[in-house]
């Protein structure tokens, strides 16, 4: 048995917004107060609804590993046809499930998971969220990595860590060690957009849906860009 929440949120987006500004900072302010909202929620578990027992996932290596793997079966397959594609899912998942490892803050914080502008109305002023299917408890940095790093929206750098850095000083995290915060934003950050490469692909070969397509060059300059980071030195040196 599912629950199915209605309501009429209209039809005007955050992305709709974004798409017509170049500086994001104040617009996507209310939005990481709400990501803090989501967090604030005591969560359990498992509750009780109709007398039905409903447990809410929690984030894990295998969870981790079954998004990430869309990007070895889907955009890997569709890419690189005549190279061994098991060897080099084996080598890079090994890499992955090291970082994956080193995510420092707790699996005990709601996540909506698919938390970016498309999925936030402006209603009456305010945001309203959509597509909660897919909630999950996990890590607190999962949503703002999704958020800010909208492959679809060109975020400046600049914008990007004033919205990380405003997360912190807002977060209802009790310990907030910024280079951790980071690590855990850049380690969902790669895993989500390795998800997302083999997600497009999947719509376009799967669903015909081409306009996917042109997302996957900003999708690699961002992996590239969080790359960057020293963490990332094995799998860099690995996916190359």
């Amino acid at each position: 048995e599912n629950m199915i929440e209605i309501s009429d949120f209209g039809k005007i987006s955050y992305f709709d917004l974004a798409k017509k500004r170049k500086n994001l900072y104040n617009l996507y302010k209310p939005l990481i107060f709400l990501i803090i909202k989501l967090q604030n929620i005591k969560i359990n578990k498992s509750f009780i609804y109709r007398k039905k027992k409903i447990t809410i996932q929690k984030y894990n290596l295998n969870i981790l590993h079954k998004e990430s793997d869309l990007f070895f079966d889907w955009y890997l397959k569709y890419n690189f046809k005549n190279k061994n594609l098991f060897k080099i899912k084996v080598i890079l998942k090994k890499e992955l499930t090291k970082l994956f490892k080193k995510l420092s803050y707790k699996n005990k914080f709601m996540v909506h998971r698919d938390f970016h502008a498309s999925n936030i109305m402006f209603y009456k002023k305010k945001p309203a969220i959509i597509d909660s299917q897919d909630a999950i408890i996990g890590n607190p940095l999962y949503d703002l990595a999704s958020l800010i790093n909208d492959i679809r929206l060109k975020i400046s750098k600049k914008n990007k860590e004033k919205l990380f850095n405003f997360y912190i000083k807002k977060s209802c995290l009790k310990i907030k060690d910024k280079e951790k915060m980071k690590n855990d934003f850049d380690i969902l950050s790669l895993q989500r957009n390795l998800k997302i490469l083999g997600i497009f692909v999947r719509l376009y070969k799967r669903d015909r849906k081409k306009g996917y397509l042109k997302y996957l060059p900003n999708t690699w300059k961002q992996i590239n860009e969080t790359l960057r980071n020293p963490i990332f030195y094995n799998f860099k040196k690995k996916l190359k």
